[in-house]
């Protein structure tokens, strides 16, 4: 029963971050929105300026941003938004999975 539940988890898991997440908005989530009241956003040929006065001015990229995975697409495609939620998800249960892992043979090794 239990690897079932698992297995039936992992695969939900999969399918929302493989389909799901091509319906992702584009717009600024509530955190975003906040950082830019007070700012007009003006596209430009290098991407969005903002103008105005806004905390998000003196935002800087992140040091993921040159990566393969940034802004959960694969080399900047969105076309592969999909892709890169299911690597994202395998990514997760890898890590948990080795945490948990890691926790039970110490509490195991502990216990003898």
């Amino acid at each position: 029963m239990t690897r079932r539940f698992y297995v039936g988890f992992a695969v939900a898991a999969l399918l929302i971050a493989g389909i799901v997440s091509y319906f992702a908005s584009s717009h600024p989530d509530g955190l975003d929105s906040t950082t830019r009241q007070g700012c007009q956003v003006v596209e430009t040929d290098t991407g969005e300026s903002l103008t105005g006065s806004c905390i998000a001015q003196s935002a800087t990229d992140h040091g993921m941003t040159g990566t393969p995975l940034a802004d959960y697409t694969i080399g900047g495609r969105d076309s592969l938004t999909g892709v890169a939620g299911i690597i994202g998800v395998i990514a997760t249960f890898a890590a948990a999975g080795g945490l948990f892992w890691l926790i039970a043979r110490s509490r195991h090794s502990r216990a003898d």
